[in-house]
């Protein structure tokens, strides 16, 4: 959070969609300052939206589907170490809804710069959710707070493609952007 009390705001910008994340600093400190550390190193500059999860493109198999956008870092290797402490959802109070952004991993704690936004809510993500088989959920660290209808329409657009876009979608930066009236 800023000394104003309000979330940290970082603004990601493509070539035709710009949207604003609201980083909650205070409930989710470890999973925020991941994430802020990647931006302020310009890690997620020119990364891309890789992925687009939908009902259509998951196995038949998957006991818990679910709708997000997923973009930064893409990361193949799923024996990567964990780098950080998991925050699951019921340590930050923090829950997988429409709009909420949360850490990409393997294992818990095993992230890899890259984030994605949930489309509708969606609680298996949350601790004690079936998406993952160790129930241990998804690190949600903030919430689209603008732009929202952008990645709906980047969302339909890709509705009945593959899960792993063929050409991703660049981002061109991602911004810390300043709350209004903080100088």
């Amino acid at each position: 959070m800023s000394g104003s009390g309000l979330p940290t705001m970082v603004e990601v910008r493509g070539a035709k969609f710009a949207f604003t994340i609201a980083v909650c600093t205070a409930e989710a400190p470890i999973s925020s300052a991941y994430f802020l550390a990647d931006v302020d190193a310009g890690v997620l500059d020119g990364s891309a939206i890789f992925r687009i999860v939908n009902l259509e493109n998951q196995p038949a198999n998957q006991p818990a589907k679910i709708e997000v956008i997923q973009m930064g870092l893409r990361e193949n290797d799923p024996g990567i170490p964990a780098t950080i402490q998991h925050e699951s959802t019921n340590m930050t109070g923090l829950r997988h809804r429409c709009g909420t952004v949360s850490l990409a991993r393997f294992a818990p704690g095993a992230v890899y710069h890259s984030m994605f936004v949930c489309m509708r809510d969606e609680p298996c993500l949350d601790e004690g959710g079936a998406r993952n088989p160790d129930g241990l959920g998804f690190a949600a660290f903030g919430y689209v707070a603008e732009g929202f209808e952008q990645l709906q329409r980047i969302f339909n657009e890709h509705r009945h493609g593959v899960e792993y876009l063929g050409t991703p979608i660049r981002l061109r930066t991602v911004r810390r952007v300043r709350p209004p009236g903080e100088l």
